[in-house]
């Protein structure tokens, strides 16, 4: 039990200009209501009660009732809010008129009029019933209800009278908010919403300003900008002889804000009322520097502010909105930069589902790469391939996709699949490609052999039946919907270049193809930090090529072969480094399994055997040959450089006549960096880089040319990471990859985690999936060691993150932290790493001269 000195600690504070009111005691709107105070606005009176007095009623303690009412004055007729520390946390919604009696109707009947003062004990008597008593409002289902009548019904129910006095009335209001804050369902609703368990609420207690009664009376909310695009625009509603927010809900009762063809405004009937307000919402914004939405009443003629909250916004209106503050030198740049959410940056470069869409869920999967589209449902790449040269929309669906679909990945409109997660093959080559992607949809049955799709509830969708994804949200939805169009325009790019000002990290992108390229340099990449080189080869022209030289028994027939892919890669490297223009490009070597570029279908196995003369027999025997139990722990990376060179040695040879073109024809001084995968000893890196000089040596042997190369490890083992500092003195540059890295610290399948991740995430055996967010305990261990033991042999070697960890701001914070010099991450994900690395630079400035100037006013505004 508190004692009553305690309670006097943690009393109830009249709101005044000078009065101690904090954000972290009173609450997110006590705080909002004193700025407003010392701005001149017309606020009525108000007194906040603070976090540990709400914590205090809800335990069963008594307040000192008089002294919270004292200073309403005789007659009070009050209303009482939520304030919890962070908005967005939420609350019990407000109650109004706390204070109506059958004495007060009859006083305010003499200064309002009879209607209007019955309106409002009526009102108070059913909210008082609903929210405070818990009772069913089929109660006052009665004809011509009046408060009397409302009055017995309560009674009636209750078994007792109706409180009458206003301190019986307000205590059982601040008891009932009190519970309801504490409650399960609302303690479990904030957490989801980022608030920690013991989340505390504040309340405050405001002089009612009616809205009704004689003259111009009425309420209403108004804010300044669009909240759609955050374009200056004067929208909200004004319903006369009404309280609180009820004009956003009056369907056709509300007036206009300003003057409209369409119906009566409140610039109209009340010029004087509408012209202050435009005053206040300009004072709001320059005193508390964010846009406001403002809530106010007009009470015979007399306007008043209630409240003012951040005025709501999409992701690109927040953008808008905080650089046109700062364009007004309302904020600073830096606080502009960071003031917007990272993770909120997809929905500027993406479609997205218009958020009026009516939604039919179909089924729910993991959200793996974001952005939304339409199409008609395909189940394999030729399908898809031959939607897209009908000028049709598809969607691809699969029951996890492969090197094989890379084809119909690149013609389809999204992905959606059964298994896998946001690490899936699908999932990343999605996000390259800027396409949504739903994985793990494992509440679908997929029937490829029939082509359709059953839904856990029975419905059948066939090939060319349409759907649409939305794979910010991980969702599949039933037909067409709505979509809004990317906004990367003038504010997001100005935006980004104030962030690029403050950054101290440096961000590329994994880009596989020059298109994938033309797109990290839209995006201003510094250069590409992963190029999977054998992505080059799925073109059709190229595969069959390939195909050769996997089935080829001698060396000099895959030479032969190889040879005719040269040019070919030769061509794709010199349309990366003329892309990137001097910036650095860091081309893997040939990685995955070989197996991985032979068919697995018959009618597949029928076409190569037909295309390289072959009997279906003899493709389908070479096949088995190279197929593996764990192909990914198998003949893949160095291994296969080490054991077939001539794959690399073909690469090698590509990239330097690549960068010899180059320099001839003008284009700025290329330094390639060539990175050796999924190496585990210092001996691997010996072998493949004697190679690579010698092939080096040739080349400048034979075009008389010099030029210069870097050569470096992925680091995507433990015992690569744990042997760094060997690895070192044969490598320029780490690039750990943190997706492999990932999956062999753990012993999880990436593409099969997305079955029991949830699960685990929910019962806290992971804090986080480790695939989307770094595990700083345990890989992030592996990091640190690393990154010493390779500084320990060569102190200024590079270190750089090339996993689609590198696009995570949580990881890349800790990134910046262990002195990682540049994150790589898809295309479309370099704006949020852009961003996120600029934020840590402001919060952190280090030995940068950084100061955003509002590190002491954040009690201003929500965060």
């Amino acid at each position: 039990m508190l004692q009553c000195s305690m309670l006097d600690r943690v009393n109830s504070e009249l709101i005044t200009e000078t009065a101690p009111i904090q954000r972290r005691m009173h609450g997110e709107r006590a705080k909002c209501l004193q700025r407003l105070i010392r701005l001149g606005l017309p606020v009525p009176d108000t007194v906040a009660l603070s976090v540990p007095l709400v914590k205090a009623i809800a335990g069963g303690q008594r307040p000192d009732m008089k002294e919270l009412l004292e200073p309403f004055g005789s007659w009070p007729v009050i209303s009482v809010r939520a304030s919890p520390i962070e908005a967005q946390w939420g609350g019990p919604g407000s109650i109004l008129n706390i204070g109506m009696n059958r004495a007060n109707e009859a006083y305010f009947a003499s200064i309002l009029g009879a209607e209007a003062a019955a309106a409002l004990h009526l009102r108070f008597i059913k909210s008082f019933a609903l929210d405070v008593a818990r009772l069913d409002d089929e109660i006052f289902d009665i004809p011509d209800l009046t408060s009397e009548r409302a009055l017995e019904a309560y009674e009636t129910e209750m078994d007792e009278a109706f409180p009458q006095e206003i301190e019986a009335q307000l205590l059982d209001v601040l008891k009932s908010m009190s519970k309801a804050w504490e409650g399960t369902t609302a303690r479990l609703l904030r957490m989801s919403k980022g608030a920690p368990e013991d989340a505390g609420l504040g309340l405050v207690v405001q002089r009612m300003a009616f809205g009704l009664g004689k003259g111009e009376s009425g309420a209403g909310v108004i804010q300044f900008v669009n909240s759609d695009s955050g374009d200056p625009q004067e929208v909200g509603r004004y319903k006369r002889q009404s309280q609180g927010r009820d004009a956003l809900s009056a369907n056709g009762e509300a007036m206009y804000l300003t003057r409209d063809d369409r119906g009566p405004s409140l610039e109209e009937a009340s010029p004087e009322a509408f012209e202050k307000l435009q005053d206040y919402g300009a004072i709001a914004r320059k005193g508390l520097r964010e846009e406001m939405q403002i809530e106010f009443t007009i009470s015979g003629g007399e306007l008043h502010v209630l409240d003012a909250v951040r005025t709501p916004r999409s992701a690109r209106a927040e953008i808008a909105i905080v650089t046109a503050l700062a364009q007004d030198e309302v904020i600073s740049k830096p606080e502009a930069v960071a003031r917007v959410n990272p993770k909120s940056v997809p929905e500027l470069l993406h479609q997205q589902v218009a958020p009026d869409a009516k939604r039919d869920v179909i089924s729910v999967g993991v959200a793996a790469s974001p952005g939304a589209a339409t199409g008609k449902l395909v189940f394999n790449a030729a399908a898809a391939q031959t939607a897209q040269s009908q000028g049709e929309a598809c969607i691809l669906v699969r029951r996890e996709t492969s090197p094989e679909d890379i084809r119909g990945m690149h013609a389809a409109r999204g992905i959606l699949t059964e298994r896998g997660g946001t690490t899936s093959h699908a999932a990343v080559i999605a996000r390259g490609l800027g396409l949504p992607c739903v994985a793990g949809a494992s509440d679908l049955e997929i029937d490829t052999k029939g082509r359709k799709i059953t839904t856990r509830d029975g419905r059948v969708f066939s090939e060319g039946d349409v759907i649409s994804l939305d794979g910010t949200r991980g969702e599949a939805l039933a037909g067409a919907v709505p979509l809004l169009e990317a906004g990367i325009g003038g504010t997001f790019q100005t935006l980004m270049d104030w962030a690029d000002e403050y950054r101290d990290l440096g961000v590329r992108a994994n880009a596989d193809t020059p298109a994938d390229a033309e797109v990290a340099a839209m995006f201003k990449a510094e250069g590409i930090g992963l190029c999977r080189t054998e992505h080059m080869f799925f073109a059709e022209d190229r595969l069959i090529v390939l195909r050769e030289a996997i089935f080829a028994n001698e060396v000099e027939d895959r030479r032969a072969a190889l040879d005719r892919l040269l040019p070919m890669q030769r061509e794709d490297f010199c349309e990366l480094f003329e892309i990137m223009a001097g910036k650095p490009v860091c081309l893997r070597l040939f990685d995955p399994p070989l197996h991985e570029f032979l068919p697995s279908s018959r009618s597949g196995i029928r076409e190569m055997a037909e295309a390289m003369g072959l009997s279906a027999k003899a493709v389908q025997h070479r096949i088995e040959n190279l197929s593996e139990f764990n192909p990914m722990l198998g003949m893949r990376g160095v291994r296969l450089g080490i054991t077939v060179p001539e794959i690399y040695d073909m690469q090698a040879r590509a990239i330097f006549e690549a960068v010899v073109q180059s320099q001839q024809d003008g284009v700025e001084a290329v330094v390639p960096e060539i990175m050796i995968p999924l190496v585990s000893a210092k001996r691997e890196v010996e072998l493949v880089k004697s190679r690579i000089d010698s092939v080096a040596a040739d080349v400048a042997a034979e075009t008389g040319a010099h030029f210069y190369y870097k050569l470096g490890v992925m680091v995507e083992t433990p015992r690569a990471a744990l042997r760094a500092g060997d690895i070192a003195t044969h490598a320029s540059f780490l690039s750990f990859g943190t997706n492999d890295l990932t999956q062999m610290t753990y012993g999880l399948s990436r593409d099969d985690a997305g079955r029991f991740m949830s699960d685990y995430v929910n019962k806290g055996v992971f804090v986080e999936d480790p695939f989307h967010a770094l595990d700083q305990d345990g890989v992030g261990e592996l990091l640190k060691l690393a990154c010493a033991r390779g500084r320990q042999v060569r102190s200024r070697l590079t270190l750089s993150v090339c996993g689609e960890h590198g696009g995570d701001p949580d990881s890349i914070a800790f990134c910046r932290d262990i002195g990682i010099g540049y994150v790589s991450c898809s295309p479309y994900r370099v704006p949020i790493a852009r961003l996120a690395a600029a934020q840590l630079a402001i919060r952190d400035p280090g030995d940068s001269d950084l100061s955003t100037g509002f590190e002491d006013d954040r009690d201003i505004v929500p965060d």
